[in-house]
């Protein structure tokens, strides 16, 4: 190489100039990568807290609803916070029945996970944090109710007893809408819970618990159509036409999925029922069941659900005479549980005057009497081996020897009984 040319080159190589300019380039690269990366983190911290918020909330509602929809109500208040379960890659968890601190296994948990939002670390190729937050809610005692008074219609005590020393609800609890009291004996129930103040009423009390809503209203949609004209009504004096063939019953008789009778139903003779499968459902429409002093049973294996529906008026949906109501409520199907039941929409001429002798109730299964103000004074339950009798009324008074019998075997008898949670709901460690 020339002389003149290596020394060119040599100058070139000493020179200094730009240096400053190059390092700067380079370092304000590697100071946005960490501004960037400082933003993206901070996010990643306003997210993590924001899923705890949700896990929280989440937690607390799913156990404050504790009905079978709770992972629905878990999930929408997760969502309110932004976690949608499925969208942007979130996942919202809700489970029920999980180990609580204290040992116990009542506890309702929230968990919420999703990948940490990417700006400038996107660039710069770092991948994002996959976050997630958990909450568990202690739920409170789970309590069954063989006995529910709905008290909606602001009766207090809608549960009143006075003596009652025969009535046995060990393994079992009753619940009042508004105030209960008990004088003489107290039911013998696990627990006595009310909305208002519980005088006596059970081995161990609670005030002030939380309102439920009806369980079995709901029901009212599968009551099969009104096809009726008439409503024959049983006569109140000679000049009065007899009842037709078709509202009398009496022997041995078979019935399909439904049987509709229009107006007043009475027995004529023993009646025994051979029904379909998993059960039949008779429907009263505007009319009372008089036992006349027979008894309606189910042959062996047959299951039945007696329906009191109609219009209001002055007429009578119940059950009357001086019989007995024996029979067993379908174990699966649209009535799956229920004995009898009153269409929530009737209102008037749904009172029981002797529930227990007019007629005798061997009834398994749940009686639902939503607007009913019930007088109880006989012994009401089951002669069958699954042993379960709910019920639930407006308010209820029961005397003397009123009992509640046969009631342990509701899980066998397909009877979902009716449910409240009690006490505190709180988020625990």
């Amino acid at each position: 190489m020339p002389r003149a040319l290596l020394d060119k080159v040599t100058r070139l190589l000493r020179d200094e100039n730009g240096t400053s300019a190059i390092i700067t380039a380079i370092a304000l690269v590697a100071l946005c990568g960490v501004v960037g990366l400082g933003i993206d983190a901070g996010m990643w911290y306003r997210t993590q807290r924001a899923m705890q918020n949700a896990a929280d909330a989440a937690a607390i509602a799913a156990a404050r609803d504790g009905s079978a929809n709770y992972q629905a109500v878990g999930k929408a208040v997760a969502a309110r916070y932004g976690f949608v379960n499925g969208t942007s890659g979130a996942t919202v968890l809700i489970a029920n029945g999980q180990p609580c601190p204290g040992g116990t296994s009542n506890c309702y948990s929230a968990t919420v996970s999703q990948p940490g939002p990417r700006y400038f670390t996107n660039v710069l190729g770092i991948p994002a944090p996959n976050l997630s937050a958990a909450a568990m809610s202690a739920s409170g005692q789970v309590h069954n109710y063989c006995l529910l008074a709905l008290g909606t219609s602001g009766t207090s005590p809608a549960l009143l007893a006075n003596g009652a020393p025969k009535a046995d609800l060990s393994n079992c609890s009753v619940y009042s809408g508004t105030d209960m009291t008990c004088h003489g004996n107290n039911l013998n129930a696990d627990y006595a819970d009310a909305v208002g103040t519980d005088n006596g009423c059970g081995n161990v009390s609670n005030n002030n618990v939380r309102p439920i809503s009806d369980p079995y209203s709901a029901l009212r949609t599968n009551i099969p159509t009104n096809t009726c004209g008439s409503y024959p009504q049983e006569p109140s004096s000679g000049k009065d036409p007899p009842l037709p063939s078709s509202n009398q019953l009496s022997g041995s008789r078979t019935l399909g999925n439904t049987k509709i009778i229009c107006g007043d139903l009475q027995l004529t003779g023993d009646t025994t029922l051979s029904t379909a499968s998993p059960g039949s459902v008779l429907v009263v429409e505007n009319g009372q069941l008089d036992t006349n002093g027979y008894t309606l049973q189910t042959a062996a294996g047959s299951h039945l659900t007696i329906i009191f529906s109609g219009t209001a008026g002055s007429y009578t949906h119940a059950p009357t005479g001086g019989g007995t109501l024996t029979f067993q409520a379908p174990t699966s199907g649209v009535w799956q549980g229920i004995a009898l039941y009153q269409d929530p929409t009737l209102t008037t001429g749904v009172d029981i005057s002797a529930a227990g002798n007019s007629p005798t109730w061997n009834m398994t299964g749940v009686v639902y009497l939503p607007h009913s103000s019930v007088t109880l004074s006989g012994a009401v339950g089951s002669a069958d081996v699954t042993d379960c009798f709910v019920l639930v009324v407006d308010n209820i008074t029961i005397n003397g020897t009123g009992a509640i019998e046969k009631h342990g075997g509701c899980a066998a008898a397909g009877v979902v009984m009716p449910t409240n949670t009690v006490g505190s709901i709180a988020l625990v460690k």
